[in-house]
């Protein structure tokens, strides 16, 4: 019976873990906790209704995927964001869209472009209603789809690598665009050309679009020092 209850223990602590990295990582990606902004363990354990202790594990996952940083003698920030990881994170993502498309392309049987045509049809709707949140959810979406729609597994596991950053980077250039319809519209290109199988056209569109999330700098942005409110109720 206490083995039983040391491996229900160990349950409930990771749903818990798991929970924590779901909300932090939606702060993150979301802009809610800006580049720089420091995460201070006491004012997190607080906004979360939780100990100190269940945070620290899920800010070595954050740590490890780039997400955030520890300074010695500092503590723990948001990572920021320098144009060089920016050039070198866009440079990698044009090359791996770009090889998506042209898998997808060269698919025997015609693709089926069903999903990524919902998508941009929901990511319209949602920028004509001035939804920020939900067409930067769809943007990913978009790409995310693009990738798995290739079928190209070792593709599929280099994009998961890097796919929170570009997530992440997506949204602060989306919040920077005065007109969120121009992140929806710029989507059509690529599927116009992906459903004509007009390689050339298709990769010289999703190579335009990505460059245009390229000139992010993150000395730009105004880091907000107070920690934006995360909810309880996540958890």
């Amino acid at each position: 019976m206490p083995d039983a209850l040391h491996s229900l223990g160990q349950l409930q602590n990771k749903s818990l873990r798991e929970h924590i990295v779901d909300v932090l990582h939606e702060a993150i990606l979301c802009g809610d906790l800006s580049p720089g902004q420091p995460l201070i363990e006491t004012d997190l354990a607080a906004q979360l209704g939780v100990s100190r202790a269940p945070l620290r594990e899920p800010i070595q996952i954050l740590n490890s995927e780039g997400l955030v940083e520890t300074i010695p003698r500092r503590g723990t920030r948001v990572s920021t964001l320098e144009r060089k990881d920016i050039v070198e994170l866009y440079s990698l993502r044009g090359v791996l869209e770009a090889l998506a498309i042209r898998c997808i392309i060269d698919q025997s049987d015609p693709c089926d472009l069903r999903r990524l045509d919902a998508i941009c049809e929901r990511m319209s709707n949602a920028a004509n209603a001035n939804r920020l949140r939900k067409v930067n959810d769809l943007d990913h979406s978009f790409h995310d789809t693009l990738i798995a729609m290739s079928g190209h597994c070792l593709l599929q596991t280099t994009w998961n690598l890097v796919a929170l950053r570009v997530r992440r980077v997506m949204t602060l250039r989306n919040m920077r665009n005065d007109d969120i319809r121009l992140v929806a519209y710029s989507h059509l290109p690529i599927l116009d050309a992906i459903r004509d199988r007009d390689g050339e056209r298709a990769t010289s569109a999703i190579e335009a679009h990505v460059a245009t999330g390229g000139d992010l700098v993150a000395e730009d942005w105004e880091v907000d020092t107070m920690p934006a409110p995360l909810q309880r109720q996540d958890l």
